[in-house]
């Protein structure tokens, strides 16, 4: 019963710590569709394959959000036809490239100011190389399925045929472009799309923190301690912590203070970096973004990204 007792008590934490940032998200995203008409601003993102990723990348310093509530913003993006480098640039990059995380990792660890540059720059880096690595493969082995038939309705009738965005009658003319402005929805649809797409992305978080709770539980974080002396050892052991954990970005560096003496610079920089972009809790949100294989892609790369960064910081400090 001490256990089950554990795990509810880390399950409400969890749920409660980040319940807020998805609520946030949605706001964002919601205000984003009514107050900017639909591709009065996504035809001027740039398309080349290294700007996209940048410039959503860079959109997380005008949106903060950590990495529950940058999912439904990432969403909006992509199905409203922003380029998949920059909604997926955003996507990894803004839980940490944002005031509040940095200003979190300042407050933290203000005697080492080496950290204040790698965490930032080593986000920017593996949003990029992942970004660039999903964009390789063909949007309708990448997007989830929803979210693909939305992406498809805001393209351009030049760019697909009526089969392809599921509408329309086929044989019948093309509409001709009339030039006019795209209206902004009415407040009550985007009111009541925004709620059905919080409750539906509250479930999913809701399953990701019970899976977090339980393998926190019978996982302790002792165990991966107690390795963190050994330099690649440390940095896989602080891998499977960030993972398990599933700590929020805008608090995971007060986290990591408390263990910062006992592993190395390696270890305690991979920690900052994977969490925001894989853990337990993410496991659910992401479905709704994209599809299992490209998931398992995302984990893999990130987490083989981290894990240079880290030997590289390892390699450079001590």
């Amino acid at each position: 019963m001490e256990r089950v007792a554990t795990a509810w008590a880390i399950f409400q934490g969890l749920l409660l710590e980040a319940i807020p940032f998805l609520l946030l998200g949605v706001v964002i995203a919601g205000l984003a569709r009514w107050l900017v008409p639909q591709g009065a601003w996504i035809s001027r993102l740039p398309r080349h394959p290294v700007l996209a990723p940048i410039t959503g990348a860079l959109m997380g310093f005008a949106l903060p959000a950590c990495e529950c509530g940058n999912v439904p913003v990432a969403r909006r993006l992509l199905a409203s036809g922003a380029p998949l480098g920059t909604g997926f640039g955003f996507l990894f990059a803004a839980p940490v490239l944002n005031p509040i995380v940095l200003a979190s990792t300042w407050a933290a660890f203000p005697d080492q100011p080496w950290l204040l540059i790698a965490r930032p720059l080593g986000a920017f880096l593996l949003a990029i190389l992942l970004s660039l690595l999903l964009a390789q493969l063909p949007e309708a082995q990448l997007l989830e399925t929803a979210l693909l038939s939305e992406r498809r309705l805001s393209q351009p009738l030049r760019k697909l045929d009526l089969l392809q965005r599921g509408s329309g009658l086929i044989g019948a003319p093309l509409p001709a472009s009339t030039g006019q402005r795209p209206q902004r929805p009415l407040l009550r649809d985007v009111l009541d799309q925004s709620s059905r797409e919080f409750l539906d992305l509250l479930a999913l978080l809701v399953l990701g923190c019970v899976i977090a709770a339980t393998v926190q539980t019978w996982l302790p974080r002792s165990w991966l301690l107690a390795i963190g002396g050994a330099p690649t050892g440390s940095i896989l052991a602080l891998m499977l912590l960030a993972v398990v954990v599933s700590v929020c970005s805008s608090v995971d560096a007060f986290l990591a203070l408390g263990f910062a003496a006992q592993v190395t610079p390696g270890a305690l920089l991979a920690f900052l970096l994977l969490g925001p972009v894989v853990d337990l809790k993410l496991a659910g949100l992401f479905t709704v973004l994209m599809r299992p294989r490209a998931i398992a892609i995302t984990a893999a790369a990130a987490s083989l990204g981290v894990l240079l960064i880290g030997q590289w910081v390892n390699l450079w400090q001590l």
